[in-house]
C-alpha cells in the first residue's frame, strides 16, 4: 500500500514515519508540510492511504481533501478532538490522536489494508465504446442511449447525472466508478465533479493560473483544473 505524510511539524513527520517502519505492507512514497505542497504530490503520485494533519498553515487538512482532483483513504492524525465527527463525515478511515500510540496505529493501518483487500475488483471491467448503449432509469422514466450521445457525466454524491439531448437523469453510480468503464480518450475527467465527453467540445478558452475552461455544445461550462489542463494538453496533443 502506497501511502504519502502531510504534517506541518518535522517532529512529529518523523516519529510517524519511524513507527510505519513497523508495517512493511506500507511504501511511503512522499511527505509535505503544507497543502500547497500535498496537493500536487498526492495529484503526482495518486497514493492509496493518506496520513493527513488538520491543522496545517494557510489551508486546513479538510480544505487540502476538497481541492484535491483525487482522493485517496484518509486516516487524519491530530492533536485535537473536536473534528473526529466531520473527519468521519468526509469518509475519514480513521482518526489518530497525538501523540500516536503504536497500538491505535496498528489498528488503523489494519483497516486500512483490510479495506484495500476487499475493494480489489476481481478483474478489471470492460470499458464501453462510443458505440455501445446503456440503459438508464430515473423514477418512472427509462431510456437506451448511445454514450455518443452523452456530453458529460456530473458527480452528486455517489450518484450521477448523464447530460444528452436535454435529458440529465440521475443513474446510482459514482464518478469514480463510471470513470474506469469509459474510454478515457474520449470521456475526459475534468475535475472533481465532472467527466466530458471530447466530441462534444464546442470551444476552449484559457481560464485562471494556466487551467482551461471548456464549453460543451449544450452550453454546459466545464472549469478543467490545471493538473488536468495539462493532461489534456497532452491526451489532444500531436
Amino acid at each position: 500500500m502506497r501511502i504519502c505524510i502531510i504534517e506541518d511539524s518535522r517532529l512529529a513527520r518523523l516519529e510517524l514515519k519511524h513507527l510505519l517502519t513497523k508495517f512493511p505492507e506500507l511504501e511511503l512514497i512522499g511527505e509535505a508540510e503544507n497543502a500547497e505542497e500535498g496537493i500536487p504530490l498526492i495529484e503526482e503520485h495518486r497514493p492509496d492511504l493518506l496520513f493527513l494533519d488538520i491543522h496545517l498553515p494557510q489551508k486546513n487538512g479538510f480544505e487540502l481533501l476538497g481541492a484535491l482532483d483525487y482522493t485517496p483513504q484518509v486516516i487524519f492524525t491530530t492533536a485535537y478532538d473536536q473534528y473526529a465527527l466531520k473527519a468521519f463525515e468526509r469518509n475519514a478511515l480513521d482518526y489518530l490522536m497525538k501523540p500516536i500510540e503504536e497500538s491505535r496505529l496498528r489498528q488503523a493501518v489494519e483497516k486500512a489494508l483490510a479495506k484495500q483487500e476487499t475493494t480489489k475488483p476481481a478483474s478489471a471491467p470492460s470499458l464501453l465504446s462510443e458505440e455501445d448503449r446503456v440503459f438508464v432509469k430515473d423514477g418512472e422514466r427509462c431510456w437506451f442511449v448511445a454514450l455518443r450521445q452523452v456530453r458529460m457525466i456530473e458527480s452528486n454524491g455517489n450518484y450521477a447525472f448523464l447530460y444528452f439531448d436535454q435529458e440529465r437523469p440521475c443513474i446510482l453510480k459514482s464518478l469514480n466508478y463510471l470513470e474506469t468503464r469509459l474510454d478515457p480518450k474520449v470521456f475526459f475527467r475534468a475535475n472533481r465533479q465532472q467527466i466530458i465527453n471530447v466530441n462534444h467540445i464546442a470551444q476552449i478558452n484559457p481560464w485562471f493560473s494556466g487551467s482551461i475552461k471548456i464549453q460543451l455544445r449544450g452550453g454546459e461550462e466545464v472549469e478543467v483544473s490545471r493538473r488536468q489542463t495539462q493532461i489534456f494538453k497532452e491526451l489532444m496533443s500531436l
